[in-house]
């Protein structure tokens, strides 16, 4: 006993020794205390354990081990007290109130749990804890008492998977009527933004889907599809078409499959606003379904997603939504009002100082025409050419005001287009053929000499071409041939030249047309305006071969064409000779190359060879 006494003595001063150096080593502690309840010195273990609780009581391990050693001891009462102060210093860690329930229901003492339950709830847990407290109801089947904290804990924590926990409860124990009470709160109490909806209205239309309510379960689905972001729904629709496949009509069906491309194209929308070739097709869907609402909404949304930048390049797709838009309000809804602030509302967004869209201003005029408001027509006009001038816009407007028979609107435009395009060719032929269809020939004379002193228009020889036929088809020969005069002076092209000759080849009055004298006289005149058209391609531009003997071709085919009149062999002897040649083409990589082309020597050159052959020989 006396060699025990010593070793006892020894081991804790071993024991003592290492506390003193290292009292938060909690190992030193828990292996001291084991050490003395090893040795049945269950009083001076127990005396260990608390002077560790004392260095640190919120180490709940520590609790854990004290609980455990009294318990396996035996001691109770000792080891409830130890969980007692355990759950009081440390109400906020579970595992110590799960191991004091734990052992108050292995005794038995069901009332002991439910009390330690009862005073974990005061704090408020977490719904796992909650949960863990029906558990222990049900198994001692005190369904009332499970179903009134059921209660308590929508109270404390009103979340959707709890809720629908409550309601499977009640469905299983047969309360439909309870059941369905619980989803309909639950939707009562369910915020807009609440992620878990989707959830929540799945699992309440799946159930009135087993009580075998499909009107129910399906209003149930399309009033989750109305409340959840479109984002977040794709589940929901995947169950609603399920649902409508198996129960519904074929309307519901239709509906459903709707529904579910509604939401793809909520979803492509959301990630690319300025996708308008996907919000055209999402229109289309809702304009084939025939809400108008829905139309209009979805519209008034497409139209809310300006392009970033003035570039009209970015506009033009967006522009359409516009145009479809007033479109639909004018020919499906029929309401003139709303197509009216639809064109007001796009001619406001375009930003007109940069860049326009004549098409805008025209079917906006279109329709206050069909409207019979053609002053509001004229006026919409009017700003288009005082704001944004365009060609469209000055054409349709002359074409309207023309199509009501009023000529002085159709003049004062086409001086007002004129004066913002001056060098615009077809602007002054079509005034001149106006004033032309009125039989106002000295106008139409007028607006072609105006036309042709105009430096800066463009293409100038359709306007010389539309003066000399409106001569020709007058009769005006001696005019006609002025204008060939004046226009040779202004250039010396060779289909001039032809047309000229052809002219005077030609040109005859309708009863001098049998008169063979008068028909020579012209043809000899054609000849001159050939034969001065040659001397002037010889002597002033001797490089333009290919024109010379092109000019030549033509004038041996009119020569051709005349039978007896004709004189061929006038022509032939000016014809030239073609000669194939090579001309070297120095690359810039590798060597020269050749190139084969025509050349042309007319009988001019030939003579002239032949005398420098002659000196050479001589």
């Amino acid at each position: 006993m006396v060699e025990l006494a010593d070793y006892r003595l020894g081991k804790r001063k071993e024991f003592e020794s290492l506390i003193n150096r290292v009292p938060w080593n909690k190992s030193v502690w828990v292996k001291y205390a084991e050490w003395e309840e090893s040795q049945e010195d269950l009083k001076r273990a127990r005396s260990i354990w608390e002077r560790a609780l004392g260095v640190d009581y919120r180490d709940h391990t520590m609790w854990s081990k004290y609980a455990d050693a009294e318990m396996k001891n035996k001691f109770v009462n000792h080891a409830r007290n130890v969980w007692d102060r355990a759950v009081t210093f440390l109400p906020r860690v579970d595992h110590l109130w799960y191991r004091y329930i734990h052992m108050e229901e292995m005794l038995g003492n069901v009332a002991g749990a439910r009390q330690i339950f009862e005073r974990w709830m005061v704090w408020m847990p977490d719904g796992k804890v909650w949960l863990s407290y029906i558990k222990f109801e049900l198994r001692y089947n005190e369904t009332e008492r499970a179903r009134a904290i059921f209660e308590r804990f929508m109270q404390c924590r009103p979340n959707i998977s709890a809720w629908i926990r409550f309601a499977k409860f009640e469905m299983k124990n047969g309360e439909i009527g309870r059941a369905r009470n619980c989803y309909e709160r639950a939707v009562d109490n369910l915020a807009d933004d609440d992620e878990e909806a989707e959830h929540l209205y799945v699992a309440y239309a799946e159930f009135e889907e087993k009580c075998k309510e499909t009107e129910r379960a399906r209003r149930i689905y399309k009033l989750a599809l109305d409340h959840i972001a479109k984002g977040r729904a794709e589940d929901l629709y995947n169950k609603f078409v399920a649902f409508e496949k198996q129960y519904g009509d074929r309307e519901g069906i239709e509906d459903a499959i709707v529904g579910k491309r509604r939401f793809q194209f909520e979803d492509v929308v959301r990630r690319n606003p300025h996708n308008y070739d996907s919000w055209f097709d999402y229109i289309r869907l809702e304009e084939r379904v025939g809400n108008k609402e829905r139309i209009r909404e979805v519209y008034g949304r497409a139209i809310a997603n300006v392009p970033p930048a003035e570039q009209k390049r970015y506009w033009k797709r967006y522009i359409y939504l516009w145009i479809n838009y007033a479109v639909y309000e004018e020919l499906d809804a029929q309401d003139m009002e709303r197509t009216r602030s639809v064109y007001r509302e796009c001619l406001k967004v375009i930003s007109h100082q940069k860049f326009s869209f004549a098409k805008i201003w025209l079917f906006a005029a279109q329709f206050e025409i069909r409207q019979f408001r053609l002053k509001e027509a004229r006026l919409l006009l009017g700003e288009a050419i005082g704001r944004a001038p365009k060609d469209k816009i000055f054409k349709k407007y002359i074409e309207i005001e023309l199509h009501f028979g009023n000529i002085d609107h159709c003049r004062k435009l086409y001086e007002k287009y004129l004066a913002w395009s001056p060098e615009n060719c077809y602007a002054w032929s079509k005034f001149a053929e106006l004033e032309r269809s009125l039989y106002e020939k000295e106008r139409v004379r007028a607006i072609f000499e105006f036309a042709i002193d105009q430096s800066a228009v463009l293409m100038p020889e359709l306007l010389w071409k539309a003066y000399i036929n409106f001569e020709i088809s007058e009769g005006e020969f001696e005019r006609t041939r002025a204008l060939y005069e004046r226009l040779l002076n202004h250039m010396k092209d060779i289909k001039v030249w032809i047309s000229y000759a052809k002219f005077e080849a030609e040109a005859m009055d309708s009863e001098a047309e049998e008169d063979t004298e008068q028909k020579k006289n012209g043809l000899q005149r054609a000849r001159d305006v050939f034969g001065r058209a040659v001397s002037y391609l010889r002597n002033s531009a001797p490089e333009l071969k290919e024109d010379r003997a092109m000019l030549l071709e033509e004038w041996l085919n009119m020569e051709s064409s005349l039978g007896e009149l004709g004189e061929v062999n006038l022509v032939r002897a000016k014809l030239p000779k073609k000669l194939k040649k090579r001309r070297r083409i120095d690359m810039k990589d590798g060597p020269a190359a050749y190139k084969e082309y025509i050349d042309y020597l007319f009988p001019e050159e030939m003579q002239t060879t032949r005398l420098k052959i002659l000196e050479a020989a001589a």
